[in-house]
C-alpha cells in the first residue's frame, strides 16, 4: 500500500507499545527542584553515589595516555571481550562461589542490559512465553515485549519474600508450557534473596520443564543477612540450563561505564556470538580494562566499605521508615532497595511520591514501573547514597508525615 502524502512517519507499534521508565519522571521532578535551588534528597535511584575505585579509574588512564601516545588503539576487542577481563571474571566465581567457569563461556556485553537483549533474542522466539516474578525489573518485561515474546506474570508478595515458588509457578502457567522464567536475587525493587534450596529449586523446575532459567545476578556481593546470594552456576546441571547475567554497575559502581557480562550454556553460545557481533559489536574497550582492573583485589577493601555503609543506611531506613508511616517493608536482604506497600496510605503512588518530593524534598519512586498491576499501592526507596541523605530523608518523612499524607 502507498503512502498517503500527509500520513506522517511513525514509530513501529511494537516500539510504541514499551513505557518509559516512570523513574525518569521523578528524576526530571528531582533535578527541576534542584535547579529552583531547593534540596533533593535522593532515594530514588539505583546508583551508588561513589564512582569505580581509583586502581580501576588509574588502568582505564594508563590505557589512554598509551592509546594517546601512539601505543595502542583501543580499537574494537574480539566480540566476546578481552581475554584478561574474561579470565578475571572466571576466576572470581571460583574465589566467591568455588564454582568452576570456562572464561570460553562468558561473554562481555554493553552492561547487563544488552546481555538481555541478547540472551532473550537468542532463546525465545516470537510468540513463546516467558515468566517473570511481579512486582520485578521493569526492562525484562519492556525488551522481551518489544522482541514479540509473551510475559507471563507470577504475582509475588511478601508471603514468599517476593520470590517465585514452583508452586505459584505451576498455578500461574495454567497447563501451557513456557520457554523460560527470569528470576533476579537479590532482586529490584524488592532487594530479596533467594537461598540456595529454593534457587535450586527453581532450576529443577526449569530443568524437569525444559525452560531456560535467567538468572540476574547484578545486585550479587551487596547482601546483609547470613543470607550471601548462590550462582545458579552452583545448582547441580546449572551450567547447561541456566543464563547468568552479571553487570559491574552495581557491586563495582561502574553504571556509565556500560559493561556487564553473561555466562553462556552451550545451547546458546553461537546464537549469542552471532547477535553481539550483529548488534553490539563488542562492549567499550575502555570499560572492559577499566572492568578487569576492579576485579583486583586492591579494589575488595574500598568495596566491601561502600556495601557496610548500604547495610548502615539500611538499619536507618528499616528503623525510621515504619516511624514516619510506612509500615510494610520488602525484608531488603539484598541489593539497595526496600519496597514499601503504602496501600493504607494512597492507591496512586505516583501522585504519593510528588507529594512527598515537594512537601519533604525526599525522592522516591512509585512501584508502578515494577509492578504494573499493583505498583499504584507501593512505592520503592533506594539507600546507595549516603547515610546523612538516609538520616535527613527519615527525619523529614517523619516530621512533616501530617503534610504529604494528605489526601
Amino acid at each position: 500500500a502507498t503512502m498517503v502524502a500527509n500520513e506522517a512517519l511513525a514509530a513501529s507499534l511494537r516500539a510504541s507499545q514499551v513505557p518509559q521508565f516512570k523513574v525518569m519522571e521523578v528524576m526530571i521532578a528531582a533535578h527541576e527542584r534542584e535547579r529552583a535551588g531547593l534540596p533533593v534528597l535522593h532515594l530514588e535511584v539505583g546508583q551508588p553515589s561513589e564512582g569505580v575505585p581509583a586502581h580501576a579509574c588509574d588502568a582505564s588512564k594508563r590505557a589512554l595516555d598509551a592509546c594517546a601516545e601512539g601505543r595502542t588503539q583501543l580499537g574494537y576487542t574480539l566480540s566476546d571481550g578481552i581475554d584478561p577481563l574474561r579470565a578475571g571474571i572466571a576466576r572470581d566465581y571460583e574465589i566467591n562461589y568455588g564454582v568452576t567457569v570456562d572464561p570460553a563461556d562468558v561473554m562481555v556485553t554493553t552492561g547487563s542490559s544488552a546481555a538481555f537483549v541478547l540472551g532473550f533474542t537468542a532463546a525465545f522466539d516470537h510468540g513463546d512465553r516467558v515468566a517473570i516474578a511481579t512486582p520485578g525489573y521493569p526492562a525484562y518485561r519492556n525488551i522481551l515485549e518489544a522482541l514479540g515474546v509473551e510475559v507471563v506474570s507470577i504475582p509475588v508478595d511478601a508471603s514468599t519474600n517476593f520470590q517465585p515458588t514452583c508452586e505459584l509457578l505451576d498455578a500461574a502457567l495454567d497447563g501451557k508450557p513456557i520457554k523460560g522464567l527470569i528470576v533476579a536475587s537479590p532482586s529490584n525493587p524488592t532487594g530479596t534473596v533467594l537461598t540456595r534450596a529454593e534457587l535450586f529449586e527453581l532450576i529443577d523446575w526449569c530443568k524437569s520443564k525444559k525452560v531456560w532459567f535467567v538468572s540476574d545476578e547484578i545486585y550479587h556481593k551487596i547482601e546483609y543477612g547470613e543470607e550471601r546470594a548462590t550462582t545458579a552456576l552452583a545448582a547441580p546441571g546449572g551450567a547447561e540450563t541456566c543464563l547468568v547475567i552479571n553487570s559491574f554497575s552495581k557491586y563495582h559502581c561502574m553504571t556509565g561505564w556500560r559493561v556487564g557480562w553473561a555466562v553462556v550454556p552451550p545451547g546458546l553460545q553461537s546464537a549469542m556470538r552471532a547477535l553481539q557481533q550483529n548488534l553490539f559489536i563488542n562492549a567499550p574497550h575502555i570499560s572492559q580494562i577499566a572492568a578487569a582492573a576492579a576485579l583486583d583485589p586492591e579494589c575488595d577493601a574500598v568495596l566491601k566499605g561502600r556495601v557496610a555503609k548500604y547495610a548502615r543506611n539500611r538499619e536507618i531506613l528499616m528503623a525510621g521508615l515504619p516511624e514516619a508511616g510506612f509500615t510494610k517493608l520488602s525484608s531488603a536482604g539484598g541489593a539497595y532497595y526496600i519496597y514499601a506497600d503504602v496501600s493504607d496510605i494512597s492507591t496512586d503512588s505516583i501522585a504519593l511520591c510528588k507529594r512527598i518530593l515537594d512537601v519533604t524534598g525526599v525522592a522516591c519512586v512509585s512501584g508502578s514501573d515494577f509492578d504494573r498491576e499493583r505498583g499504584h499501592s507501593c512505592v520503592r526507596f533506594s539507600f546507595c547514597g549516603s547515610s546523612e541523605t538516609c538520616e535527613e530523608a527519615v527525619r523529614l518523612l517523619r516530621e512533616r508525615r501530617d503534610e504529604w499524607q494528605k489526601h
